[in-house]
């Protein structure tokens, strides 16, 4: 009887207990306290126990009931676009300001599936860069400026 192993499930366990490793050794240099009165490290510490607990999890599935997966090809243009609108975000946030700057982001990652049309996108574009404005820059009051040197404003 041959035994099925799923290399994607090893592989996302061992991340996940690599991550929830980190966050319990980041935390033994905190203080711990007592479970009525706990230290900042407790919360950590707890998490990244529960995380690489799941990673565990994850990993004993992965080695006895696997299943074989087949990954169709990988969509180099999406990870492209994608990698670009954040690149473009990170570097231009302050001089374009965060309306435009969202709004090219938003519009470059919908368009980074080649089954969107140009409309659809553009009306993601423009209700991201609405609800993005009204949550960060209106409800939790980011001190980002809505237009940037570059534009004049």
């Amino acid at each position: 009887m041959e035994r099925r192993r799923s290399f994607p499930d090893v592989l996302a366990g061992g991340i996940f207990v690599l991550i929830g490793g980190a966050f319990v050794v980041g935390a033994l240099g905190y203080e711990l306290g007592t479970p009525t009165r706990m230290g900042p490290g407790a919360f950590p510490l707890l998490v990244g126990a529960a995380v690489a607990a799941l990673g565990l999890a994850i990993v004993g599935k992965g080695l006895v009931a696997g299943e074989v997966i087949s990954f169709g090809p990988v969509p180099w243009r999406a990870v492209a676009v994608i990698v670009v609108a954040v690149l473009f975000f990170g570097f231009t946030i302050r001089r374009l300001g965060f309306v435009p700057t969202t709004a090219v982001t938003a519009l470059l990652t919908t368009l980074a599936s080649a089954r969107v049309r140009l409309l659809t996108a553009v009306a993601v574009a423009a209700g991201l860069t609405v609800a993005s404005t009204l949550i960060f820059v209106v409800g939790l009051q980011l001190r980002i400026p809505l237009w940037g040197p570059w534009l004049g404003f």
